[in-house]
């Protein structure tokens, strides 16, 4: 396992606490002056209320330090980044493709990436409040500590608020940003693996060596990651199984157990390929989102079932486990039946899945059914557990919903509403668009009247001198090519015949010949 990738150096010192929540606070207040230049208002508000807030906390914490050392790099935070770095193209690549705004998009990717990162760690410390010390050990998510559901309801908060704010449906940037959570779950259940958090159960002794190999987690050397108590720290699976003496205090590693930061890993990579391919078969906005929100409910709840760490959290009603665990498995069933084996065209297979639905329920309840006059565990599902159970029912219900009004509607349940960010881009070129004809009209006219005043004067010239026959049409072409022509025949007409000329404005007889 590999906690810390490496290490920036940097002195041993402290700073005060002030001085860096007043630097905080200067780059909020630039980034707020230079969005209200550009006019865009939504983030020059929210860099003013963070200045605000960062300059609140700069007074309320102005007498602490920071201490400042050699600066480790986490390697879930590593992975956090890169899932960010990744959703970040492949949300705007669909959301170009399906005719978004690429720019607004961009904008709300950043509004909902950091609303996923807070709303993550707050279900973090709600279920968690007895882990925390203190008030910057709560801000301190570079070892992990971050719950996926609040990730996912914190991300669709901040979306739903950012895009009723500039006139955008949710729906159709739900379907293009799904695909980036599945592979958020790829990348930062790989972090979760490196630093050994969200462990599973101790595995059989019957286990496959690989997989016993891969679900054991270190001792961590004294030097590596330094504790507030002073003792010896190692991965969450060895510390666990310290206190509850399942080994010894100097033990290398912990017990083998399910690695099942690997299992939601590839959970995301699944998600990712179904969700890509159902992009081709998509009939109304808001597919993509719901079979998301189902399916990795199904499979969140399942890996619940694998996962023995204890900071998850849990939600009554406490039931014998042979009872609660089939019964939510069958609820799943129904959601399925209802929504989601819509988009199984063929009616055969579509009711054999169905039918098969209902099976892991069906197995679950055998399994755990006790012996005749036993006991059955009595458990309550963990947070994620019932977040998955409801958001999962849901999004069936809906789905179902969703599905029929398209079947009726195939064209409007595709169809992208005309969005108001559009409508006014598109009115702002008009409006260019109407002022460069302006321009153009008024140089045309002026450019008329430069001409027309310039005819006048020619014909007043021509009344001054003059007045003379042009000559036959043959010799047209020889009299336009030089201007000098005319005014020597008119020349040579003066000299012979003055007075005819002078007294009328016929020819001679003998040119009309």
């Amino acid at each position: 396992m590999h906690p810390i990738l490496f290490r920036v150096p940097l002195p041993r010192t402290t700073l005060p606490l002030l001085w860096v929540l007043c630097a905080l606070a200067g780059i909020a207040a630039i980034v707020a002056i230079y969005q209200f230049v550009t006019k865009n208002r939504s983030f020059a508000i929210g860099a003013a209320v963070a200045t605000v807030a960062l300059g609140a906390a700069a007074f309320v914490f102005r007498a602490s330090t920071v201490p400042v050392g050699p600066l480790p790099i986490y390697s879930y935070g590593v992975m956090l980044g890169l899932s960010l770095v990744v959703g970040w193209y492949l949300t705007l690549g669909l959301a170009e493709r399906d005719g978004l705004p690429k720019e607004l998009m961009a904008n709300n990717y950043v509004v909902t990436a950091v609303a996923a990162v807070v709303g993550s760690r707050i279900l973090y410390i709600v279920t968690n409040l007895n882990e925390f010390e203190s008030f910057g050990a709560m801000l301190d998510v570079r070892k992990g500590g971050l719950v996926a559901y609040g990730g996912f309801l914190g991300g669709f908060i901040g979306s739903l608020v950012f895009l009723r704010r500039h006139g955008i449906p949710l729906l159709p940037w739900a379907d293009v940003a799904v695909p980036s959570l599945a592979s958020g779950l790829m990348i930062t259940r790989v972090g979760c693996y490196l630093f050994g958090c969200d462990f599973g159960q101790p595995l059989a002794k019957t286990a496959p060596a690989w997989l016993q190999k891969l679900g054991t987690f270190p001792r961590w050397d004294p030097s590596l990651i330094e504790t507030s108590t002073g003792v010896p720290g190692g991965s969450p699976a060895w510390i666990q199984h310290v206190k509850k003496h399942l080994i010894e205090d100097d033990a290398t590693a912990s017990l083998p157990v399910h690695p099942t930061q690997i299992y939601e890993s590839l959970v995301g990579l699944s998600l990712l390929v179904l969700l890509l391919v159902s992009r081709r078969y998509q009939k109304f906005r808001g597919q993509i989102f719901l079979l998301f929100t189902f399916a990795y409910g199904v499979g969140r709840f399942l890996l619940e079932m694998l996962r023995a760490d204890d900071e998850r959290g849990w939600i009554p009603p406490s039931l014998p486990e042979h009872i609660l665990l089939p019964l939510a498995l069958a609820l799943f069933a129904v959601g399925y039946v209802v929504g989601i084996s819509k988009m199984v065209e063929n009616p055969t297979m579509r009711r054999l899945s169905q039918i098969l639905a209902f099976v892991p329920a069906v197995v679950l309840f055998l399994a755990l059914r006790p012996e005749s006059f036993g006991t059955s565990a009595t458990i309550e599902l963990s947070t994620s557990q019932a977040v998955a159970l409801s958001t999962g029912l849901a999004a069936a219900f809906a789905f179902s919903v969703y599905h029929q009004a398209a079947l009726a509607h195939p064209e409007a349940a595709m169809a992208i509403p005309q969005l108001a960010y559009v409508d006014d881009e598109a009115a702002e070129k008009k409006a260019e668009s109407n002022v460069a004809d302006e321009d153009e009209d008024e140089d045309g006219e002026a450019a008329a009247a430069e001409k027309k005043a310039a005819d006048a004067d020619e014909d007043e010239d021509e009344d001054e001198a003059p007045r003379v026959k042009k000559k036959p049409a043959k010799k047209a072409q020889k009299a336009a090519a030089s201007d000098e022509a005319p005014k020597a025949v008119a020349t040579k007409k003066t000299k012979k015949k003055p007075v005819e000329e002078e007294r009328t404005s016929e020819p001679p007889p003998s040119e009309e010949s």
